[in-house]
């Protein structure tokens, strides 16, 4: 499993290319398998998947039963707008046009870590969305992480 570490501003172009910061770059294992962007499920930006985590994630969606109208609904908008994306030999990653337009990406963009993801955000929708959750994140944390017993090697 990719494990992405790290928040990187940068800008994308009149062509909604971006470069992807060489510190990130190094962390991803298989740049020559591709990558899939999609849009994310509770947040105004976009996901970027290694396609080995993508993969990962469309074999357990498989196995709903799309004869559950909630099941094939669920699948439908999980998978709306989804692109297979390249970095390019210049290091940069198009953005399409429609997933640009549901990110509300103007010219400055966070990539913001979200472990085996990259999520790909307006940079003033991302620092709206992180003060916003200041005062709750302290209650978050202890609702999520609270009951959680640790070992010796931190989490078990």
């Amino acid at each position: 499993m990719n494990s992405f570490i790290g928040t990187y501003e940068c800008k994308v172009d009149a062509k909604g290319r971006l470069m992807v910061p060489v510190a990130l770059k190094k962390q991803m294992n298989d740049l020559e398998a591709g990558f899939v962007l999609k849009r994310s499920v509770f947040q105004p930006c976009m996901e970027l998947y290694p396609m080995e985590e993508w993969n990962k994630m469309m074999a357990k969606i498989n196995k709903l039963n799309r004869f559950v109208k909630k099941n094939d609904d669920f699948i439908r908008r999980f998978t709306a707008g989804v692109k297979v994306v390249e970095i390019d030999a210049n290091g940069r990653l198009l953005i399409p046009k429609d997933l640009v337009v549901f990110a509300k990406i103007d010219k400055d963009v966070v990539l913001s870590s979200a472990i085996n993801i990259i999520e790909i955000w307006d940079k003033n929708l991302y620092e709206s969305s992180i003060e916003s959750s200041v005062d709750d994140f302290a209650s978050l944390a202890e609702e999520v992480m609270g009951n959680l017993n640790f070992d010796e090697d931190g989490i078990s």
